[in-house]
């Protein structure tokens, strides 16, 4: 009866110690020669596989092409264990030793630990929604997916609007408190809002004694709340957003009403709570005032997402408030460079996953300049924009290789001018034109007029949706690197010193950004993150909720193994390159791997159908 049992693997790594104990005394040791069958297709399986030594391959009933391969800690096969019949053929790809352990125990370990049985038998959302709940990677749980009401919020102080300015301070010195809740009835409807320490300054400069001064002439109520079951990430991104440095928490009891104020929660709090960087990162990139100080606060946010990522954050939240500081950054520098007036009758945007809300580690820029039509630039311009591409390549933003940025004149251009060209890409299209298309369809303004960019792209997708021809030979780019059919087969291969790379942009991000950005295109659907695509195309009836949610939790596994990979790049002094090694991945990252490669492969089928790719 072995004893040396290796428990620090998924999904063994969450069972607790008398579990652990109960694997000891029943598992075994089985051994396979090279070719032989372990579980073929229909058998009724008796044990859960754990492979000690050597590889086995999968093969889909009757096929003669490996679908799944196993080394060493990874486990197989438990789904049939739930199914209760093998689905494949399992063969020993070379000699294999592995542990085996009885379904009865692995039953009973499923009942008394939940998230075991979601690592081993759930789909793919659940399973990775169990590790997200599960002690991270240094076993420590990410505080930023705590509840808001985790952190201890500040107890709400209400005043009437027709209090007055002085009897308020003397409530704030006497409960020691930065803010009171003001109820204002006086209007056709009640509403509610906040006076603050910082705002005793308007007051004074009012002219009225504050004795006799209403608060509600000096409070602000346009109120920024939270939910207090929200996590605690989204409270954070909330106040970058907004630029506030305290939120109202609401609660929803379920009586339709706007929910009960919890409380006041102040970023102090929250930031010895979160205990990282990412409020002072927004202070000096809003105090900058030059782009050397601008640099500095872009180093900031890279070794940011570093610091939530080693403790867990998820990575959608991570892209999130990465974009809203970016986004931050790139305003203030157009700020610095350009004339006031420029700024005024201009809109800079950004696009690619800078635009979608998805770039965690900083990539080619891809960014352009919309200027309103009847204005006429400085004759600088061009100088300007170069300043401006210059600085953002010193923040860390590598040159766009195709030229996709402001010091381009081509992507620079008035109202009427970049719609007419958008039009063009849209109705006369070329290999060159739609991937323009692709990638405007991602813009997102950062800085300036954003009204100057939403019109221009509603015209354009008013003429997107009867174009038939056009969307599908836009959508044809999902297989625009998928011209090597053996690729899959070579991943498969992960323990032979010629296993390839894996490139996650190619063969993980691209199919699912660009599919879903297809579909929302020929719905017409104006949202530009991959998120509020599918959960609009959702919402339309465009695709199914539960496989939107694989197609989602699938892009959030690639962008972290891209990033994953890219930090032991940086780290070792090394360019990033986007490339993975699969030799170097866990056997539960190798898992989900596999797993979500197999959401790509469905979403494709399901795109060919869709847009009758077959018959181009």
């Amino acid at each position: 009866m072995p004893s040396a049992f290796d428990f620090e693997h998924s999904p063994f790594d969450c069972l607790t110690a008398e579990e652990r104990e109960r694997v000891r005394a029943h598992v075994d040791i089985a051994y396979f020669r090279e070719g032989e069958a372990i579980l073929e297709a229909g058998m009724a399986p008796t044990h859960l596989f754990v492979v000690i030594k050597g590889f086995v391959q999968q093969f889909e009933h009757g096929g003669s092409e490996a679908v799944a391969s196993f080394g060493p800690h990874d486990t197989f096969d438990g789904r049939s264990l739930l199914s209760g019949q093998v689905g494949g053929r399992f063969v020993a790809a070379e000699e294999v030793l592995a542990y085996q352990l009885a379904r009865q125990v692995v039953t009973e370990l499923i009942a008394r630990n939940a998230t075991f049985g979601a690592l081993l038998f759930s789909d793919l959302s659940n399973k990775l929604a169990a590790i997200a709940g599960r002690v991270g990677q240094h076993e420590l749980q990410s505080l930023a997916l705590a509840r808001v009401d985790a952190i201890p919020v500040r107890a709400p102080h209400f005043v009437d609007a027709d209090c007055d300015v002085l009897s308020v301070v003397r409530l704030l010195q006497a409960e020691r408190s930065t803010n009171v809740l003001v109820r204002d009835l006086s209007g056709p409807a009640p509403r509610l809002g906040i006076f603050t320490v910082t705002a005793l300054q308007r007051a004074v400069l009012h002219g009225t004694p504050l004795d006799r001064l209403p608060v509600r002439e000096v409070s602000s109520f346009g109120l920024i709340t939270v939910d207090a079951a929200a996590p605690v990430g989204d409270a954070l991104i909330v106040m970058v957003r907004h630029r506030v440095h305290r939120v109202v928490v609401m609660a929803d009891d379920g009586g339709g009403d706007g929910g009960r104020v919890v409380g006041v929660l102040e970023a102090l709090d929250l930031f010895s709570f979160l205990s990282n960087h990412s409020y002072l990162i927004n202070r000096e990139i809003a105090e900058a005032q030059d782009l050397q100080a601008l640099a500095r606060a872009s180093a900031h946010v890279t070794q940011l997402v570093g610091l939530l990522h080693g403790g867990g954050t998820r990575v959608g939240q991570i892209a999130t408030l990465v974009q809203a500081l970016n986004g931050q950054l790139f305003q203030r520098a157009w700020e610095l460079i350009a004339p006031p007036e420029l700024v005024a009758n201009s809109c800079l945007f950004v696009m690619g996953s800078e635009g979608r809300g998805e770039q965690l580690q900083k990539t080619d820029q891809d960014n352009g300049l919309l200027l309103r039509d009847g204005y006429a630039p400085p004759a600088d311009l061009d100088a300007i924009c170069q300043r401006l591409t210059r600085a953002l390549i010193e923040f860390g933003w590598p040159e766009c290789p195709g030229g996709v940025m402001v010091s381009n004149p081509q992507w620079r251009a008035g109202q009427a001018e970049l719609a007419e060209r958008a039009c063009q890409w849209l109705l006369q299209p070329d290999g060159e034109r739609l991937m323009a298309l692709a990638i405007f369809l991602d813009a997102h303004a950062v800085a300036g007029d954003t009204t100057l960019l939403a019109g221009v792209r509603a015209r354009l997708f008013s003429l997107a949706t009867d174009n038939d021809a056009m969307l599908a030979r836009f959508a044809a780019a999902i297989d625009a690197f998928a011209e090597d059919s053996h690729w899959w087969q070579r991943l498969l291969a992960f323990g032979e010193p010629t296993a390839p790379h894996f490139d996650v942009k190619k063969q993980g991000l691209f199919p699912i950004v660009h599919g879903v950005r297809s579909l929302a295109l020929r719905a017409g659907l104006d949202a530009t993150s991959t998120a509020e695509r599918l959960e609009a195309l959702v919402a339309a009836g465009r695709i199914e909720r539960e496989f939107a949610a694989d197609l989602l939790e699938s892009l959030y596994f690639f962008m972290g193994l891209r990033l994953k990979a890219g930090l032991a790049e940086q780290a070792a002094g090394h360019e990033v390159s986007g490339q993975v090694d699969p030799a170097r991945m866990s056997s539960l990252e190798r898992d989900l791997l596999k797993d979500t490669l197999e959401v790509v492969k469905r979403f494709r089928r399901m795109l060919r159908l869709s847009f009758r790719l077959d018959a181009l």
